[in-house]
């Protein structure tokens, strides 16, 4: 039922724009209000999730191991799995976020007979997520020329990469490629596996298909429907300057493409795209694992009055005393 009302959105929202351009004309709308309105709305949402996390007390010392804790000489300790240091808790991020290493150690559970569990490691989820996030990176990247004048020789020589085997006009990057493979397997997972289809909440769709519609109408930029590209980057440096008027001569693909790239954008900060920031701010991934040698301290704590026990005896001494209780101080 979510997979529905995720297409249904998708598909009022291109309706949308249709009428807004074809039959309204709402060019300003689409090319400037929208966009500067969603980053607007990224920026105040993203900065105020951040500090949200940020300012969250961490009762509890709750760093994620797997690996031997550092305790005596004599004991080989696991710096990555089971970090005590500063170093180790910047490999363990590091490896977290350029290769997703616990996406790759995470296990799926078959049962092969009766009584008999297979644990196996989920390469084909791990292979999908790392195709779709680095094809992101490159086509951002890419995205920078726009961006930037000049082009930085770094962004020239990854364009010419990631095209680099292509004779064709007009090029098909490997990247855009690539995420549109990755995309497809991510959401054929979740309409095809029920336990995944059962998790599944009406914004993954909707997020998912929103990347779609901005990776296809690229694509189909630029090899059917073609846009002017400098246009583009002139409308781009006009709104960088504070100086907007819409591009010239693009056709509705384009405002397709940069209506959902706003709504993307818009939609970052409220979504669980917010993982992104977030993995820093975890207490299980950037806490060292040294409970063993250090005490951790809640310093959200308010401090208590306590009432001991020496306050204790001499408020009710001489009760105790006529009962027969014991007490230190006669």
């Amino acid at each position: 039922m979510g997979l529905w009302y995720a297409i249904s959105g998708i598909l009022l929202l291109i309706f949308f724009v249709v009428i807004g351009i074809e039959g309204i004309g709402l060019y300003s709308l689409f090319a400037i209000f929208i966009p500067y309105a969603a980053i607007l709305l990224f920026v105040v949402g993203f900065i105020y999730r951040v500090l949200k996390w940020a300012s969250s007390p961490v009762p509890f010392h709750i760093p994620t191991v797997s690996g031997q804790q550092k305790s005596l000489p004599w004991i080989k300790a696991d710096n990555i799995n089971s970090p005590y240091t500063t170093g180790g808790v910047v490999k363990r991020l590091a490896l977290e976020i350029l290769l997703f290493r616990s996406l790759l150690k995470n296990e799926k559970v078959e049962i092969d007979a009766p009584h008999r569990l297979l644990f196996r490691t989920s390469v084909l989820l791990w292979l999908g997520a790392m195709a779709f996030h680095w094809s992101l990176l490159v086509i951002l990247l890419r995205h920078l020329r726009f961006f930037l004048e000049p082009v930085p020789s770094v962004v020239v020589i990854l364009q010419r990469v990631d095209s680099i085997f292509q004779n064709l006009l007009p090029i098909l990057y490997i990247s855009d490629l690539i995420i549109v493979i990755a995309l497809a397997y991510l959401f054929l997972r979740r309409v095809i596996y029920p336990q995944v289809k059962y998790i599944s909440l009406p914004s993954d769709y909707f997020v998912l298909l929103t990347i779609a519609g901005i990776a296809l109408s690229g694509v189909l930029m630029r090899l059917i429907f073609k846009v002017d590209l400098v246009q583009v980057k002139e409308w781009v440096m006009a709104m960088l300057s504070f100086r907007p008027m819409p591009p010239k001569g693009v056709s509705l693909l384009f405002y397709i493409h940069l209506f959902f790239v706003s709504l993307l954008i818009a939609y970052f900060p409220l979504s669980k795209l917010m993982h992104m920031p977030g993995i820093f701010l975890s207490p299980t991934k950037n806490m060292r694992n040294t409970s063993r040698n250090d005490r951790h301290i809640n310093p959200w704590n308010h401090p208590v009055k306590v009432h001991t026990y020496e306050e204790y005896e001499e408020e009710f001494r001489n009760p105790m005393k006529e009962v027969g209780l014991p007490v230190e101080k006669e």
